[in-house]
């Protein structure tokens, strides 16, 4: 049995993804671009959720008064974090959005003989 945890599978998908890069070449019919394109749309829609309960993680900790900062900034830093997490948030909402577009163009395409 694996032990997974939120590093190893981001870790996991990091790595996936640069599989991807190298394979895309290797695409042979629209089908396979409409299957990829459907995939990367269900990775965009599921990634808010993830950002939301980081911050979330990160904001329970503030609260119990258990994050300092090496820097001497906690504020600042924790001030970075949300607004990072949220605009990322609304990033793969746009992406899942854009990656659907996609994916609803490549629905009706198929391969010439």
């Amino acid at each position: 049995m694996t032990d997974k945890t939120p590093v190893s599978v981001t870790d996991t998908a990091a790595e996936a993804i640069r599989d991807l890069n190298h394979l895309t070449p290797d695409l042979q019919y629209p089908g396979d671009a409409y299957s990829t394109v459907a995939n990367l749309s269900a990775l965009a829609m599921r990634l808010p959720q993830a950002l939301e309960q980081i911050a979330a993680f990160v904001k329970g900790l503030e609260e119990q008064g258990r994050l300092r900062s090496d820097k001497d900034t906690l504020d600042e830093d924790l001030a970075a974090t949300y607004a990072g997490l949220n605009v990322a948030a609304a990033a793969a909402q746009t992406l899942y959005g854009a990656l659907d577009q996609a994916h609803q163009g490549l629905g009706p395409v198929a391969y010439k003989d």
